[in-house]
């Protein structure tokens, strides 16, 4: 018999520029290949925000090669959970998957000093959610 699929998380924000890659990278980095990782936005911008990557290299995480994706329906049905973290109604919904919505600042447009707070957050929202998910997988 073989091992399961891992269960599966996709992130969302609007330009998939700034927390939905933060939160990516730190589950990634976190929970390695026991979880399966999506970032996508519904308006993706042209680049990774630049304190954004300069805030997770504080981190010791690297994410300066990484490139906004476009939201696509194929993500959101492959994932198990989908994470939004201020799309709003531009995320498809699927019965069956798991929702969750991180209420976060947004750091478009914020200097490194306004990011780490937000990449604080997020990492401590995302060690709660590998705990929550080794638990329901783990049953």
């Amino acid at each position: 018999m073989s091992d399961p699929a891992p269960p599966s998380v996709l992130f969302v924000c609007v330009h998939n520029a700034g927390r939905s890659q933060m939160a990516a990278a730190f589950l990634a980095h976190l929970a390695g290949d026991r979880v399966q990782v999506r970032s996508a936005g519904s308006a993706p911008a042209e680049t990774v925000n630049p304190s954004v990557v300069a805030a997770m290299a504080e981190v010791g995480i690297d994410i300066s090669a990484e490139t906004p994706k476009v939201l696509t329906v194929e993500a959101v049905e492959a994932s198990d959970v989908v994470i939004t973290m201020g799309c709003g109604d531009s995320c498809p919904v699927f019965p069956g998957k798991r929702y969750l919505d991180w209420q976060l600042p947004d750091p478009a447009g914020q200097g490194i000093e306004a990011v780490r707070p937000i990449r604080n957050k997020i990492e401590e929202r995302v060690r709660g959610l590998i705990d929550e998910i080794a638990t329901v997988e783990g049953e």
